[in-house]
């Protein structure tokens, strides 16, 4: 099996669940076989991938602080992952946004010890009852809730280095944070960037906007240069090169359909234009191109 198909059968198995707050006993058989394999980024920054969204870990005296944390049933596995780094126990988690294969491990790592960080919005999705179509997700218990929550970002000192948690507008949802390691320059996006491996899910039920993924994109482009490592939600590592194409693609495919729209064409008749042919992009990932130009379509107020 190659490197591909590993990593679009990880994203459909997570993305399969991007709705549930914490994956219960149960499904712990589907992640039995999973394994969490790291890439080093720079002296104490690492990648780790497994089954949801990618994680982000840097380390040092200071103590070990983790960006997301994939599923409930991984959390021995990504530990243990961890621990391969040289690392000492989770000491800090910043989610990039609430869905569960982001934040299926908070309730471990919470009681654990780890102080959990998040954008605001996504304590309050969290705390409450989600729902999208017939998908219900249930309140997150106490210990899988951030603690510590911003609007606008935080930074963290440690380990000799800033790390920025940035907040932004509404993008993939209402409650997205970059991250970037000023020292390391290594930024991690979130699921504002997927790379390759399928076409965008911007979660409108969780307030996202299409045109939100083009300026997230547009601030990561402006912190990076061509030495950027740059993590995305789901696919392998990227460079800046790879996020300005993607920032190109939503951009073009948002244009057409604005101008098709604003020339009163129906959304079937613009899904028979395939704006969104022709990009490299995986046609049998997880977001279809024909989903991702009616989520354009109704991001932009058509009916």
């Amino acid at each position: 099996m190659n490197k591909r198909s590993i990593s679009k059968m990880a994203l459909l198995s997570a993305m399969a669940m991007i709705s549930i707050g914490a994956a219960n006993a149960q499904d712990g058989d589907r992640f039995a076989k999973v394994e969490i394999k790291a890439e080093q980024l720079g002296p104490s920054v690492s990648v780790l991938f497994g089954a949801g969204g990618n994680i982000g870990v840097s380390h040092g005296e200071d103590g070990t602080i983790l960006i997301d944390d994939q599923f409930a049933p991984l959390t021995p596995k990504i530990q243990a992952a961890v621990a391969g780094l040289g690392a000492s126990p989770v000491k800090f988690l910043i989610n990039t946004h609430w869905h569960g294969d982001h934040t299926g491990g908070n309730e471990n790592l919470g009681n654990a010890g780890a102080l959990i960080m998040a954008h605001d919005n996504v304590r309050i999705r969290m705390a409450s009852e989600q729902r999208r179509g017939d998908q219900i997700t249930p309140p997150s218990p106490k210990a899988a809730l951030p603690v510590v929550t911003y609007a606008e970002g935080l930074k963290l000192h440690l380990n000799g280095e800033e790390v920025r948690a940035i907040g932004l507008a509404p993008a993939h949802t209402d409650g997205d944070t970059i991250i970037y390691w000023t020292k390391s320059n290594v930024i991690h996006m979130g699921d504002t960037f997927f790379n390759k491996v399928t076409f965008p899910f911007v979660d409108l039920s969780s307030g996202g906007d299409v045109r939100g993924v083009v300026a997230a994109a547009d601030k990561a482009l402006a912190l990076a240069n061509d030495d950027t490592k740059i993590i995305p939600g789901h696919g392998p590592l990227a460079t800046k090169s790879d996020l300005l194409a993607y920032r190109t693609m939503l951009a073009e495919i948002i244009a057409k359909v604005e101008m098709a729209m604003a020339d009163g064409k129906s959304l079937e008749t613009i899904k028979a234009m395939k704006p969104a042919a022709g990009y490299g992009v995986a046609e049998d990932g997880f977001i279809k191109p024909d989903s991702f130009v009616e989520t354009v379509f109704t991001s932009l107020g058509g009916k």
